[in-house]
């Protein structure tokens, strides 16, 4: 198993710390390139969903790089819910929005 198969098995602050400086370069980012941040923070995910999608990757790459159906993506969304209980609100409020999406 390569590095890049392995997961990371990061602890939930490790992950919102990292999730986190991530958004903030995002932000600043789009704020040298003259945008204002009134009008693109509503976009941006938030430090949790954006932890729930970094996991969602992970799972994805362990699974060949196979994008899941719908159903295996819920089933993914609900185990990330499971494993870290704190995310459990975000989960189920992407899982919402994706519903609402896609019907």
């Amino acid at each position: 198993m390569s590095e890049r198969d392995r997961p990371r098995g990061a602890s939930l602050e490790v992950l919102r710390a990292e999730a986190h400086d991530e958004l903030q370069t995002v932000i600043l980012a789009r704020c040298r390139d003259g945008e204002d941040p009134w009008d693109f923070m509503t976009e941006l995910p938030t430090v949790d969903e954006l932890v729930v999608w970094m996991l969602r990757a992970e799972s994805i790459r362990a699974d060949h790089d196979r994008l899941p159906s719908p159903a295996r993506n819920y089933r993914v969304l609900r185990q990330i819910a499971l494993d870290h209980p704190a995310l459990t609100t975000t989960v189920w409020r992407m899982l919402g929005a994706l519903e609402r999406d896609a019907g």
